[in-house]
């Protein structure tokens, strides 16, 4: 079978699952039963496990099948698809060193408001996966790198559709006026006045690392899907499991916190 066609039937897989666990008539009853943590990771390694599957086909059927559209023989178009490629990795990388403050963590309970580069786009990570890998897309040499990267410009922007639709429903008024003032396309927001942009807010220090990460991930490129892929699924694998388990153990220790704070200070009199 074409390489293309399993790629993406390895795609279906993975989005459907990864859609249809977070659905609520699906994932609450799980919660129940499991609990929350426990949901997490079910989640986690049905996720990882079709995420590992697409990876390790792609790598090695990457250079067989069809021509894919090529457009980096074009100078012009291959500089400005490497610049989107450099903007994407940056802004997908702005947010994970302050992950555990988002309003996207996981386990949190509330909504807080936007601040540094969710002023300028709400899913910084998701536009930043996105657009890097529609530019991939475009200079794919081959039909199944171009459906491998196709996926990954389409399926963020699901995902961040689906988890503001999920979290309105959890959070309600205070997840609602964070929409409101913030936009998933970046800038959107700024321009039409429902939000401001605070230069002293961004995370200059992640903003750099991209840079680095950038450049870092260029000079190995050709080395990227060797080994059936290892090296992108134990960073993706193993980057999501270490930002679970911090997730996890912040949000238990905010819960401590708040039990002792309700609780009558120790000697006090209770009436």
């Amino acid at each position: 079978m074409e390489p293309g066609w399993v790629l993406a039937g390895l795609w279906i897989l993975f989005a459907s699952t990864h859609v249809t666990l977070a659905t609520r008539p699906i994932r609450d009853p799980l919660v129940r039963r499991c609990g929350e943590l426990g949901f997490n990771l079910v989640f986690s390694l049905v996720a990882s496990v079709s995420f590992a599957l697409l990876v390790h086909y792609y790598a090695l059927h990457r250079l067989e099948g069809p021509p894919g559209l090529a457009l980096g023989r074009s100078e012009a178009v291959r500089l400005l698809l490497t610049a989107a490629i450099v903007l994407g990795i940056v802004l997908a990388t702005a947010p994970l060193l302050s992950y555990q403050g988002s309003p996207y963590a996981l386990f949190r309970r509330s909504t807080p408001p936007a601040r540094g580069i969710e002023r300028i786009t709400r899913h910084p990570f998701f536009v930043g996966v996105s657009l890097f890998a529609l530019a991939h897309a475009l200079l794919a040499t081959r039909l199944v790198g171009t459906v491998f990267a196709a996926g990954f410009a389409v399926f963020p922007m699901i995902g961040a559709w689906h988890q503001d639709r999920k979290l309105l429903a959890m959070r309600g008024t205070g997840h609602a006026d964070y929409l409101k003032t913030t936009s998933t396309v970046p800038f959107v927001a700024i321009f039409t006045g429902r939000q401001r942009f605070v230069w002293s807010e961004l995370p200059l220090g992640s903003l750099a690392a991209g840079l680095v990460i950038a450049f870092a991930l260029r000079v190995v490129h050709d080395g990227i899907f060797s080994s059936g892929g290892a090296f992108v699924i134990a960073a993706v694998v193993g980057g999501a499991a270490v930002e679970t388990s911090l997730s996890w153990r912040r949000a238990d220790r905010r819960e401590g916190s708040a039990e002792r704070e309700g609780s009558p200070h120790k000697g006090a009199k209770v009436t």
